[in-house]
């Protein structure tokens, strides 16, 4: 693993586990054993860094969904990629969400790159339910949508079970949508 693959790695683990505002740039290079100086070389600034970190993270969570077979049910597929998602990385919430409020005031850069984030993921969700459905649903996609952030904040405060709550709300969503064609 290079060092900047390195760096963000352990800025994942730091960021996810205590938030991004708190944490000093001491703290960030420890897990990595790099100086200030390779930080800055690599990302240009701490707030470089957390860019590079939700890139990584997003750009992580969209492969697991390009890997999905969705041949039978996309859009339920979806939800049990979260769920495999949170088995493996917890559930302390969307760290895209979480860095945005974080930085509402603080980094436009921040606060734009995930505003394009999850544009990305709204616009895959729309692709689901159409693939599902045979047609575009602008107000299904919303709503599956709004099923799976409401999912993955609520996971954090409940349990992962809820995802399956979420999918099951979606499913019914589209079941419903297709009762209408």
């Amino acid at each position: 693993m290079n060092k900047r693959t390195e760096m963000i790695a352990g800025a994942v683990r730091i960021f996810d586990a205590e938030g991004f505002r708190g944490i000093g740039i001491d703290r960030l290079i420890a897990p990595s054993g790099v100086s200030t100086r390779t930080l800055y070389k690599h990302f240009g600034s701490r707030d470089g860094l957390v860019i590079a970190v939700l890139e990584s993270r997003h750009r992580a969570f969209m492969d697991l969904l390009e890997g999905d077979d969705e041949s039978a049910d996309p859009v339920g597929l979806m939800f049990d990629t979260l769920g495999a998602w949170m088995q493996t990385h917890g559930s302390r919430g969307c760290m895209l969400l979480r860095a945005r409020s974080e930085y509402a005031s603080a980094c436009e850069a921040i606060v734009s790159l995930v505003h394009q984030q999850k544009d990305e993921f709204r616009a895959e969700i729309a692709r689901r339910v159409r693939v599902a459905l045979g047609q575009d649903d602008v107000q299904l996609a919303t709503q599956v949508w709004l099923l799976f952030e409401g999912a993955t904040a609520a996971a954090s405060v409940a349990n992962a079970s809820v995802i399956d709550d979420a999918r099951d709300a979606a499913l019914a969503l589209l079941a419903h949508a297709r009762e209408r064609l």
